[in-house]
């Protein structure tokens, strides 16, 4: 399992490119009200020996040493991302941590985007709906299209519903980035019709300014996922491009 410092990286991402890392939550524990089976923090259970959420000052201070070192170095950063242990806006002092950040990359990487990775459980709440219209990638994560499904892949804190979500999701009027896992397990496939046709219809509610589709590429705390490839995903989709939706499919 991945456990992150609160400035970490910068490492390579397979979407947003050289990507340094801000994770709100513990160091060497996880805190989610997602316990995703294909997460790579590895199950919740195993993360609860460290509960200090870092403070909107420490992050702050975490964040500008490490940009000066970088920019000093000649570092490319593509992406200051909000991602870590779990989910981000989970840091009761999310809002704060969000306006330090763009401050310090209009200072030291005014070319870098800042993007916010999220299950999209807490967008009906005001002020997190603000500090994520504020970053350049809003990006929301929508796995399933029904709450049975939910259950199962991202077996959510009671209360999760998918179209409370999606009705959330609808304040953007499309300017943020959905994104999707597909995967499959003995219980469930992505590919089956009666998952993914529901799931093309809640893009085009939606009407996000790109969906990003991906797969398992890492390990996984439950055993027995199968990954789909990009071929395989981009014929799921193709509807969806054949409308002209922007579409990042990585395998």
């Amino acid at each position: 399992m991945i456990r992150e410092e609160t400035v970490f990286g910068p490492i390579f991402s397979r979407r947003l490119g050289s990507s340094l890392g801000i994770n709100l939550l513990p160091e060497k524990g996880k805190i989610c009200n997602f316990d995703c089976i294909y997460c790579e923090c590895g199950w919740n259970r195993d993360g609860r020996n460290d509960t200090v959420l870092p403070t909107a000052e420490k992050v702050r201070n975490d964040l500008e040493r490490m940009l000066v070192r970088l920019s000093a170095e000649g570092t490319p950063v593509d992406s200051i991302t909000f991602s870590g242990d779990g989910e981000p806006t989970l840091n009761p002092e999310f809002p704060q941590i969000i306006d330090d950040t763009l401050r310090l990359r209009n200072q030291y990487y005014p070319n870098a985007k800042v993007s916010v990775l999220s299950n999209a459980t807490r967008v009906h709440v005001p002020e997190i709906f603000a500090a994520l219209q504020r970053v350049d990638n809003p990006i929301m994560k929508i796995d399933a299209p029904t709450n049975e499904l939910a259950e199962k892949i991202n077996q959510p804190a009671p209360g999760y519903d998918v179209q409370r979500v999606v009705a959330a999701l609808e304040q953007f009027g499309g300017n943020f980035v959905l994104q999707t896992c597909m995967l499959r397990s003995p219980d469930f496939d992505s590919s089956r019709p009666e998952v993914i046709a529901p799931m093309l219809e809640i893009v085009r509610q939606l009407k996000p300014w790109e969906w990003m589709v991906y797969t398992i590429d890492r390990p996984t705390p439950m055993q027995g996922l199968g990954k789909f490839t990009v071929d395989e995903m981009r014929a799921l989709v193709q509807p969806l491009i054949d409308e002209g939706y922007t579409i990042q499919i990585k395998g």
